[in-house]
C-alpha cells in the first residue's frame, strides 16, 4: 500500500464522506472531501490526488463528468465510481467512460479499501490505457436488478466490455443465462456480428458435432448438402452453447481441440476451417462434481471457465421480485395491446414470500398469465395462482421489520447511544427464541431445531437473557 497517498472522496451525502474519510484514514491515507464537482474542479487547478472516489448523482452535475476534466488536464489519475442508483448500461457506461472501478451502494467499507490498494498500486509494465472513446449502445436484451448479487453481475459485465474472453454463466433453469449471454456479446467487441445460440442438451448426441462443426455432402445418410455447423454462422461473432454439461464426452474432446487450436473440420471434409467465434456456455449443472466423476473433461472445463458469472435463484433476490414483475407487466401489456396490470402492494408482498423455483421465467409467465386473467386494473393477492396467493401472510409489520429497525437505529445514533449492534442482536435473539418456544409449546429440542441452534446452545442463550433481564429489573429498582 502507498502510506500517505492523498484521496480525494466526492459525494454530497455528508454521512457517506465522514464514513469513508474516517475509513481510509485508518488505512493510512490523507483524505480530502468535496461535495460536488465545482469545488472538486477549483481544487484540480493546484492539487491532484492519487485516487478519487466521486458518487455519480451529484447537485450540480454528473460525477462521471469529472473523468473528462482530468483527462483534458493531462491527468492519469484512478476514478472509482459510487451510485445508489446502479443499473446494467449505467455500469457498462462507467467502464466505457474509464473508471478503475465502480461501487454500488451501500459498498462494503473492506471492499472501498481493497480497490483503493489497487488503484494506488504502480500499473504493471505494458498496462494498455483505457479505450474511453469506445461507446456501445445496449441492444433489447435488459438485464434489472437492485440486489447486490445482481449489482456484481453488472460489474462484470462492465469489466469485459473490451474483451472476447470465454465465459462461463452458472445457476438454476430459468435464471437468465442466455439473456447474460446476450447482454455480454452486445456490449463486447463482436457486438456488430451474428449471436448464435446452441442448446446442447436439446439436439440429439449424434446430430451435435454436425449441429457444431457442419457436414460435407454424403458425410453421413441424410446428408444430401453441405451445411455450414454454428462455428461457421457464428464468425466474428459469439457462439452460445447452453446446458454445456450435457455435451457427450467424445464431442468434448473435438470442442476442447477447437478452443485450444482454432481450426476444425466439418463432419466427412479435408479442409481445415478457422473458427473464429467467442464462446460463452452456461450450465445449470455443477461442472467440478462432474470433472470428479470423470463426466466432464477438467481440460476444457478450464477452458470454458476463464471469466465465472454465477447467476443467484430468484429466492435469493428477494428484493428484485416487484421491480422484475413491474417489467414484465409492463412488456406484456405492450406485446398483448393489453391495458397495463398494476401490482398491489399486498401483491407484491405475497410475489415476494414465494420461493419461485422456476426463477425468473417463472415469474415472466405468470405476469403474462395475470395481464390476460386478472379482470381489474390492479392485481389482487387472489388473482395470483394458488401456489402463491395461498402461501402464509407475514403480515405487512414483518414485511416491513428492516425499516423499523433502520428508524430505531437512526434514532439511537441521534440520541448518542453506542453498542447498537450487540443490543439489536440481543433482542433478536430474545424475539427469534420466544417466537421459536411459543410455536412448539416450550418444547427447547423441537425449538433448538427451529432455530437451527444445538439444545446446549439454547440453554446458554436462555441463560444470558434471563440474567439480562434480572439486571435490567435490579438497576430499575435502584
Amino acid at each position: 500500500m502507498s502510506q500517505g497517498a492523498v484521496i480525494w472522496v466526492v459525494d454530497d451525502d455528508e454521512t457517506i464522506r465522514f464514513v469513508l474519510q474516517r475509513a481510509l484514514r485508518r488505512g493510512g491515507y490523507q483524505v480530502e472531501c468535496f461535495e460536488d464537482v465545482a469545488s472538486v474542479r477549483r481544487a484540480l487547478e493546484h492539487a491532484r490526488p492519487a485516487v478519487m472516489l466521486t458518487d455519480i448523482r451529484l447537485p450540480d452535475e454528473d460525477g462521471l463528468g469529472l473523468i473528462d476534466t482530468l483527462q483534458a488536464a493531462g491527468a492519469d489519475i484512478p476514478v472509482v465510481a459510487m451510485t445508489a442508483y446502479s443499473d446494467l448500461d449505467q455500469t457498462v457506461s462507467a467502464y466505457q467512460k474509464g473508471v478503475f472501478d465502480y461501487l454500488p451502494k451501500p459498498f462494503d467499507l473492506d471492499q472501498v479499501i481493497s480497490v483503493v490498494e489497487r488503484a494506488v498500486a504502480p500499473a504493471p509494465v505494458g498496462t494498455m490505457p483505457t479505450d474511453v472513446s469506445r461507446k456501445r449502445t445496449a441492444g433489447g436484451h435488459q438485464l434489472i436488478g437492485e440486489s447486490a448479487a445482481m449489482q456484481e453481475v453488472f460489474r462484470t459485465i462492465g469489466r469485459l466490455y473490451r474483451s472476447d474472453i470465454n465465459v462461463l454463466i452458472t445457476g438454476e433453469t430459468g435464471t437468465g443465462k442466455e439473456v447474460v449471454a446476450r447482454v455480454l456479446h452486445e456490449h463486447s467487441p463482436r457486438a456488430r456480428h451474428p449471436f448464435i445460440a446452441l442448446n446442447t442438451a436439446a439436439i440429439p448426441s449424434e446430430l451435435l458435432e454436425s449441429e457444431l462443426f457442419g457436414h460435407e455432402r454424403g458425410a453421413f445418410t441424410g446428408a444430401h448438402a453441405r451445411r455450414e455447423g454454428r462455428f461457421e454462422e457464428a464468425a466474428g461473432g459469439t457462439l452460445f452453447l447452453d446446458e454445456i454439461g450435457d455435451m457427450p464426452l467424445g464431442l468434448q474432446t473435438r470442442l476442447l481441440r477447437v478452443l485450444a487450436e482454432g481450426e476444425y473440420y466439418r463432419v466427412g471434409g479435408r479442409d481445415l476451417l478457422s473458427a473464429n467465434a467467442r464462446v460463452i456456455a452456461a450450465t445449470h449443472q455443477d461442472l467440478e462434481a462432474k470433472v470428479a466423476d470423470g463426466s466432464f473433461r477438467e481440460d476444457l472445463y478450464h477452458r470454458l471457465n476463464v471469466i465465472h458469472v454465477a447467476l443467484p435463484p430468484l429466492r435469493d433476490r428477494r428484493e428484485d421480485i416487484g421491480l422484475l414483475a413491474r417489467r414484465f407487466l409492463h412488456e406484456a401489456a405492450e406485446e398483448l395491446g393489453l391495458e397495463e396490470k398494476q401490482l398491489r402492494p399486498d401483491t407484491g408482498r405475497a410475489l415476494a414470500r414465494y420461493d419461485w423455483p422456476g426463477n425468473v421465467r417463472q415469474l415472466q409467465n405468470v405476469c403474462r398469465q395475470l395481464s390476460v386473467m386478472a379482470p381489474a386494473e390492479q392485481i389482487f393477492p387472489q388473482d395470483l395462482p394458488p401456489e402463491i396467493h395461498d402461501l402464509p401472510p407475514t403480515g405487512e409489520a414483518g414485511d416491513r421489520w428492516a425499516d423499523a429497525l433502520r428508524n430505531w437505529a437512526r434514532a439511537e445514533l441521534h440520541a448518542g447511544a453506542g453498542n447498537l449492534v450487540g443490543r439489536a442482536q440481543a433482542e433478536m435473539e430474545r424475539v427469534l427464541i420466544d417466537c421459536a418456544l411459543e410455536r412448539t409449546g416450550g418444547q427447547r429440542i423441537k425449538a433448538a431445531e427451529l432455530l437451527g441452534l444445538g439444545r446446549n446452545t439454547l440453554t446458554r442463550k436462555l441463560k444470558q437473557h434471563d440474567a439480562g433481564d434480572n439486571g435490567v429489573q435490579d438497576s430499575a429498582r435502584t
